[in-house]
């Protein structure tokens, strides 16, 4: 109780104490979090500046990056790049925000403007706040108190990464049969290569109807295929949300 008494406003309080129970911890600054669940369908001009979560997304989105790259660097001291690479973009999906977002209540916590067509109009509402809560811990408590909390109140006991790393995501596979299923043309074009003999990273970029969406890198040909769709099947969801 002793924690709620640096907050004067109901609503502070509410949601200082929805953070403590959840992610253990009182903000230090009220305001980063109450911006965090501000949907950019409520924002309005500061001194000529256009207030939402939208900046502080952009932020946790670097921060989460850099969080779970670096935990899976340590957890991993013997794996590759690509590897690496692929493990934190599964973590750090749209789909696994929005499915983390759901647990925490994310949805119910976010102010926005409400509509009939919420489900498809918002789809990643839930991700988004998820990635300005981040932002906004990072601005509040600095990266070593993000990632402690990002590691030990989110990744372990939220995310089973030995299950993560067993599931493969064919997103090749699964952009191929959005194509069929939508009727549009993609390509894979191997537009080049860095390096030489052992060093050969493979460049690949997917093209969709002649419109480039990716590109990607990797030691091997279908390596590098699968880390370019996988990036155009986020951006695709981006679009579609």
């Amino acid at each position: 109780m002793l924690g709620l008494l640096r907050y004067h406003d109901k609503a502070d309080k509410e949601l200082a104490r929805y953070i403590n129970n959840v992610f253990g911890f009182y903000p230090r600054n009220i305001a980063l979090y109450q911006l965090a669940f501000t949907h950019k369908s409520l924002s309005h001009k500061m001194n000529g500046i256009t207030v939402s979560n939208e900046r502080l997304e952009y932020l946790g989105d670097a921060v989460l990056s850099a969080v779970v790259g670096e935990y899976l660097f340590k957890k991993y001291p013997t794996k590759q790049e690509g590897f690496l690479t692929e493990m934190r973009s599964r973590i750090v999906s749209r789909a696994s925000l929005n499915k983390l977002s759901m647990k925490f209540g994310f949805e119910n916590m976010v102010a926005y403007v409400h509509s009939h067509d919420k489900h498809s109009k918002f789809r990643s509402l839930g991700g988004n706040a998820f990635e300005a809560f981040t932002g906004a811990i990072f601005l509040d408590r600095g990266y070593k108190f993000t990632y402690k909390i990002i590691v030990d109140r989110i990744i372990k006991l939220h995310l089973d990464i030995d299950d993560i790393e067993k599931n493969e995501v064919n997103f090749k596979s699964r952009i191929l049969e959005w194509s069929q299923k939508k009727k549009h043309n993609i390509e894979f074009k191997m537009v080049g290569t860095k390096g030489s003999n052992f060093d050969k990273l493979y460049v690949i970029k997917v093209f969709i109807d002649e419109q480039e969406y990716s590109e990607a890198c990797d030691y091997s040909i279908k390596g590098a295929e699968q880390l370019a769709a996988e990036k155009a099947w986020h951006i695709l969801e981006e679009q579609e949300a």
